[in-house]
């Protein structure tokens, strides 16, 4: 093993099978995270600029059915940009509760040691109780990183949501003038 994963290694040991399930939540997590990062660099981006062009290229712009028309388009263009958003939340709301879990699990091990020894063991039970509180530690960082993400992309979507009607309304405008 190189010598770079050896603090991984150790980490997955001290932390135990639920710091393994956190470490496989955040991976997915944060793919989500860059997967969206990179389509609204990417694709949405192109996709609201041909929303413009197609916009402004109707003869139509004032009469209701235009004006439902562009409020249907500009909705399903943020709703593509908002799609993963639910599961986002949801896996940011699930680590605390692998953290949590990893406590529990940590703590009836240390009982279980110290019931099996029948010695008290104050170094067993010190090692034990940073065991069972690792995978806490661990959950809640990638639940306030996944926070800090999922804030800003809600945030990210509300902007781009006003600035998508405003540019639509400008080239109506503009294709008036």
């Amino acid at each position: 093993m190189p010598t770079w994963l050896e603090p991984l290694n150790w980490l997955f040991r001290a932390g135990g099978p639920v710091l393994v399930a956190i470490a496989l939540v955040a991976v997915v997590l944060f793919s989500l995270a860059l997967e969206r990062w990179w389509y609204f660099r990417l694709t949405y981006r192109r996709a609201r600029r041909a929303l413009i062009r197609r916009w402004v290229a109707r003869d139509d712009h004032v009469s209701w059915s235009a004006l439902t028309l562009r409020e249907a388009w500009t909705r399903e263009l943020i709703a593509r940009l908002r799609r993963p958003l639910p599961w986002l939340k949801w896996l940011v709301a699930v680590c605390p509760l692998l953290g949590l879990l990893g406590t529990v699990t940590g703590m009836i091990s240390v009982f279980d040691s110290l019931s099996l020894s029948e010695v008290n063991q104050a170094r067993a039970m010190s090692d034990g109780v940073a065991r069972a509180t690792l995978p806490t530690l661990v959950g809640m960082a990638v639940a306030v990183v996944g926070l800090l993400f999922t804030t800003r992309l809600e945030h990210i979507i509300r902007r781009e949501d006003q600035k998508l009607h405003d540019r639509m309304a400008r080239a109506t405008e503009d294709s008036h003038a």
